[in-house]
């Protein structure tokens, strides 16, 4: 780690752009609690989505209460609580009878609602994040910019909720899978997941903040060595490309309108901060790709703290690569 802290030489500013992925997201607990390590790397906005946006309260809410030594200690709490906290589900799976019961719950999403499986719309994830994070200090004092994820229901629309109108329910709605929950209402309006309008989006990072870094934290490989063999792999990867076709299409996007400004003669604020934006990217490789999608929602302390170990390695790894270029130039070619 010295030797990294002196590859950055000098203070480095970068934004953090925070995929969503259920259980996956113990993966960014480790990239982040690696990247906190450094004493000169702070961070301007976060865009989160899902299980990003848990870790981005996390962030927040701890650096505000003990700087960065407070963040690392409320993600770890964050995921230990996750962890820890028993569920149905989780009992069940203990045995192998338990495990057809877990399986035959999972089947019953394929015919009933959340409701008529869930009547009473019980969310564990509703007082854990109470106990957690103080959203009214957050709306007041964050030290980061957040921007929240959430897909309006009636047309898909991406919805990125700000500092000033963070709660708990907007935390409800980036983490809502329709398939066990019953949609998230904010102001008259029904909200599912983040991850099906933007995981993460970049939009507000570039246009709403200073950071000319964008530090993009994935939870599932880019790309896969091997395509899928069987109808099983098949649906899995189709699940996974869901959640990842409005990443790359920003990506996307975003070459598209700076090659378009390139030759302007007539330089916008717009141009000026396209052409001065450098993206960077971790994400897990093939460290993940023995792991099935269905591992999302596997929250056993254990695979957790195995994930944040791999997000901690291959931090450490991109960090001695990269390090002295953070600042100067890209290290992911649009």
């Amino acid at each position: 780690m010295e030797n990294v802290t002196a590859m950055l030489h000098q203070p480095i500013t970068v934004s953090l752009a925070l995929q969503g992925g259920g259980a996956h997201g113990a993966f960014t607990w480790g990239v982040l609690d690696r990247l906190l390590q450094e004493p000169l790397l702070s961070f301007d906005g976060i865009s989160a989505t899902s299980s990003g946006a848990m870790n981005a309260l996390a962030l927040a809410q701890g650096w505000l209460e003990d700087g960065r030594d407070g963040a690392r200690a409320k993600l770890k709490t964050l995921w230990e609580t996750v962890g820890n906290q028993s569920s149905v589900m989780r009992w069940a799976s203990a045995t192998p009878a338990g495990a057809t019961a877990s399986a035959m719950m999972l089947q019953l999403t394929r015919y009933f609602t959340p409701k008529e499986i869930n009547p009473l719309g019980i969310n564990p994830l509703r007082g854990m994040a109470n106990s957690l994070f103080d959203f009214e200090r957050l709306r007041l004092e964050s030290p980061q910019r957040l921007f929240i994820a959430a897909t309006r229901v009636r047309d898909g629309k991406l919805t990125l909720f700000d500092n000033a109108q963070l709660t708990i329910d907007v935390l409800l709605a980036s983490t809502c899978l329709p398939q066990l929950f019953a949609p998230v209402i904010i102001d008259d309006e029904m909200y599912w997941d983040g991850g099906y309008a933007g995981n993460p989006a970049l939009e507000p990072l570039l246009y709403r903040c200073d950071a000319n870094d964008i530090l993009s934290v994935l939870v599932q490989p880019l790309q896969h060595a091997q395509p899928p063999k069987n109808v099983r792999e098949i649906s899995l990867r189709i699940v996974e490309l869901g959640f990842s076709t409005t990443f790359l299409r920003e990506l996307d996007t975003l070459l598209k309108a700076r090659e378009s400004l390139a030759g302007d003669s007539v330089r916008s604020w717009i141009g000026d901060r396209l052409n001065s934006m450098r993206m960077h990217l971790i994400e897990p490789g093939e460290s993940l790709d023995s792991y099935s999608p269905k591992t999302r929602m596997n929250t056993r302390l254990s695979f957790l703290r195995n994930l944040r170990d791999l997000g901690h390695a291959q931090t450490g790894a991109w960090l001695a690569q990269h390090a002295d270029v953070l600042g100067k130039r890209a290290t992911v070619n649009l």
